[in-house]
């Protein structure tokens, strides 16, 4: 591979980028960059600017913005030479400077790996570092580069820089839905981790490979046919072989020989729009048969890492498999490259800025959000990911080592108490101290990224107090310490209830006799006492004296103030139901008891699904789903916590759903017949066709919860010529 010139970078850049002064940064870059590594060579005996050079090339192949490439260019300045902050920043300006340093703080950070594989806390690690996804887009081409040149390394520095950018930096090329990157870094790393297995893989993958490009070039010709003769005008076809690792990892893991792997050979075609898709589906189905459970719609349910494609798998052209993957050139780039296939830098756009940069990826990124998840704790009972992390969604940048290398997010503000109850309840309700790294500190410390948190607990503390509230930032140890207070609280009551019934009772030489739950609940249900626990609750409380409890029990009536207890009983459900929902809708608000609720018409939220408020001008809180697009472009500082009421059952919600079909005879009325098995109500519905001739279903339906509505679309999808059918966001 010939080695690449600032000229070349420079008519690379200047395919998308016209404006002479964003040229003119980019030589400004390289001059300064040369300058400052004169006299520094790589392994390779190559100038080390080559490296920098080689990785700004790449970036603009990616189309990134020109103060991305110019990050390229100088991103081992501070790290390699003895050029300070200050002067960088005073040549290239702030931005540049944070991805420099973004980049050398990962270089930075050690691999730990050693009997147990991190890649996925590390990936959290370096997010958290980074605070940029330009800064590790830069880190994964400076990566790519480095395994290019990984031959004039060492066996030992070969073996070590493989096994990382396997655990590591292959699997975050994945995340982001690099491909490309992805499959260059474990073919490399492959190589120099398993030669053998490497060297047999390729043999097996190059032996026949003239024969299997002939078969992936007769079946091209002859869908090539099949579109033209059915209208597609504007489409490619490509073909194309698996990477050597993705073979192997294949045959490995499903104990398979060579000859078994189905999608060795596989057609790409790409159309216009999603309606094509579709369409060409039909026709290579109703060309060759596809082999059962094949056929995988990532269309209508991308992957998390923005990939949309259709895949099918069918017994082609003389009895061969092929898999054949269907996609529109918009989804096509981004299955290439991923998030940068999201931010093309376009120099017309005249509201770029880093900010909203960064916000759109992040808006895009799903999985993003998935940092947050507490999927790897092993939580048990009552743990609910959504209630417990849902102040943390757009704020969670603190990770922190637990003592054997583990990693845990939190969101800023956070202390090792919820430390301590993200490891475990019994952790936290017996927490006495906390040790990072290696110093006591305080249970009101702010942990902070690359803590190394250690708890200390005791079985004989009495757990924790009202105090502790004020400490903790996540609604997880919230929720814990509240149960607890809670607890403890009741118990205190029942002590305090059963003395002063037992002291009545020897009184008024009564028998005492242990509390029968069906007596209690027969004679004060109606207070809302339905045991012998919750009698003593109401005695210690004060609102039942122990004397008219007792004569009611044994024998001698003494009149209640029922007119007192019922209006008691009911001022507190009324609270409870109030401190529930105190709005029509069943959304809880923190912190607020009667807040002014307006669920967005763009998105229609139904219960259970993941929320956010944004509080609004003139209209209190509007509550918008999480993937809601409006959710993306507003103002960060606005939004507030909201959450569901799941006992809420006042009202139905509503939500509009577009099905796309075929347009066959009767597909309507079952729609129609399998939404009306669910506990659903259909508003409207309407039908017409589309300019590829299917048929466009719209319905409003009004339903209870999420539950109800995802269980419905479910089953509409299984319906024969249905297409797809999704949740609308206007």
């Amino acid at each position: 591979m010939a080695k690449k010139t600032i000229e070349d970078l420079v008519a690379k850049a200047g395919e998308y980028l016209k404006n002479p002064n964003n040229i003119e940064a980019i030589r400004a870059a390289y001059e300064y960059a040369k300058a400052r590594h004169e006299g520094q060579f790589r392994k390779s005996r190559d100038p080390y600017i080559q490296h920098p050079l080689e990785v700004a090339y790449m970036l603009a192949e990616l189309r990134v913005s020109p103060t991305t490439i110019v990050a390229g260019l100088l991103h081992d300045v501070l790290e390699d030479t003895d050029t300070s902050r200050k002067e960088l920043t005073e040549r290239f300006g702030t931005d540049v400077v944070n991805i420099v340093e973004g980049v050398t703080k990962i270089g930075q950070l050690k691999y730990m790996t050693k009997e147990k594989a991190l890649a996925r806390t590390h990936q959290k690690i370096l997010l958290a570092m980074a605070k940029d996804i330009r800064v590790v887009l830069v880190k994964l081409i400076d990566r790519v580069h480095n395994m290019r040149t990984l031959e004039f390394q060492t066996p030992e520095k070969q073996i070590k820089i493989a096994k990382e950018t396997m655990d590591l930096y292959a699997p975050l090329a994945h995340r982001l839905g690099m491909y490309k990157i992805k499959a260059e870094l474990e073919d490399i790393s492959f190589k120099y981790l398993d030669p053998e297995e490497y060297e047999r893989v390729l043999t097996l993958i190059t032996s026949q490979k003239a024969i299997r490009e002939e078969d992936i070039s007769r079946m091209q010709h002859r869908i090539e046919d099949i579109l033209s003769h059915n209208g597609i005008k504007n489409y490619e076809i490509t073909g194309r072989l698996k990477n050597i690792f993705s073979v192997s990892k294949k045959m490995r893991q499903k104990d398979l020989e060579f000859d078994q792997i189905y999608d060795l050979m596989a057609l790409r075609i790409l159309v216009d729009t999603i309606e094509d898709c579709y369409h060409v589906l039909g026709l290579i189905h109703g060309e060759w048969a596809p082999l059962p459970l094949r056929f995988k719609d990532y269309i209508a349910t991308p992957k998390p890492n923005l990939y949309q494609s259709l895949h099918t798998t069918v017994v082609g052209i003389n009895g061969k498999i092929y898999e054949i993957q269907i996609r529109t050139y918009e989804m096509d780039e981004i299955a290439e490259y991923g998030i940068a296939a999201h931010w093309a830098y376009k120099e017309e756009n005249k509201a770029y800025s880093p900010e909203k940069e960064q916000l759109e990826i992040v808006a895009k990124l799903r999985w993003y959000k998935e940092l947050l998840s507490y999927a790897e704790i092993g939580e048990s009972e009552d743990f609910d990911p959504l209630d417990n992390i849902r102040d943390d969604i757009f704020s969670a940048n603190v990770y922190v080592f637990t003592p054997k290398g583990d990693v845990l997010d939190f969101p800023n503000g956070s202390t090792p108490l919820d430390f301590a109850y993200r490891i475990h309840t019994e952790i936290g309700n017996h927490t006495v101290g906390a040790i990072v790294n290696g110093k006591i500190v305080p249970l009101t410390y702010k942990l902070k990224t690359g803590d190394v948190v250690e708890i200390k607990t005791s079985k004989n503390f009495d757990g924790p107090s009202e105090s502790w509230l004020k400490i903790v930032k996540t609604n997880h140890a919230k929720h814990k310490i509240t149960s607890v207070l809670n607890k403890k609280r009741r118990e205190m009551l029942i002590a305090k209830g059963k003395e002063d019934f037992e002291r009545t009772c020897k009184a008024e030489n009564y028998a005492i006799l242990k509390l029968d739950d069906k007596a209690v609940s027969a004679l004060f249900s109606k207070y809302g006492i339905n045991s012998g626990e919750d009698l003593y609750v109401e005695i210690g409380k004060g609102t039942i004296s122990a004397k008219a409890a007792a004569h009611r029990l044994y024998g001698k009536p003494e009149k209640l103030d029922e007119e007192a207890l019922l209006r008691h009983y009911r001022e507190e459900e009324s609270t409870a139901a109030a401190k529930r929902t105190a709005n029509e809708w069943g959304v809880i608000v923190s912190g607020v008891d009667r807040a002014q609720i307006k669920l967005a018409s763009c998105c229609s939220p139904v219960l259970g699904d993941d929320i956010v408020g944004y509080v609004s001008k003139g209209h209190g809180i509007v509550v918008h789903r999480l993937e809601c697009h409006n959710v993306r472009s507003a103002k960060k500082e606005r939004f507030i916590e909201v959450i569901w009421d799941m006992d809420f059952s006042k009202k139905p919600f509503e939500s509009l759903v577009y099905i796309l079909s075929f347009d066959r005879k009767n597909i309507v009325a079952e729609f129609i017949n399998t939404l009306n098995s669910f506990n659903l109500t259909i508003k409207a519905i309407s039908s017409a066709k589309n300019r590829d001739g299917d048929l466009l279903t719209k319905v409003k339906l009004l339903v209870p919860n999420v539950d109800v509505l995802h269980n419905a679309i479910v089953n509409v999808q299984k319906i024969s010529d249905v297409y797809s059918i999704e949740r609308v966001i206007k």
